[in-house]
């Protein structure tokens, strides 16, 4: 896929791991897995908007594109 999620960056950076970002937005440890790994077919914007929030960045510091096969 041409979209590729940092979401793994950012958590680092921030000094937060996967389960307590999972509880402070929201949502499973499954579902927040899926979008880390860029296996997620979407994403919610209320999602992209609570972890924005929660790790005090913009979508573009999760989410960028890169030009490629598209499968």
């Amino acid at each position: 896929m041409a979209i590729i999620v940092n979401l793994d960056v950012m958590l680092a950076k921030r000094k937060m791991k996967s389960n307590e970002l999972s509880q402070l937005i929201g949502i499973s440890e499954q579902n927040l897995s899926i979008l880390k790994t860029g296996k997620a077919k979407a994403i919610r914007l209320t999602t992209l908007n609570a972890i924005c929030k929660e790790l005090k960045c913009q979508p573009g510091d999760i989410l960028e594109y890169q030009q490629g096969e598209e499968k």
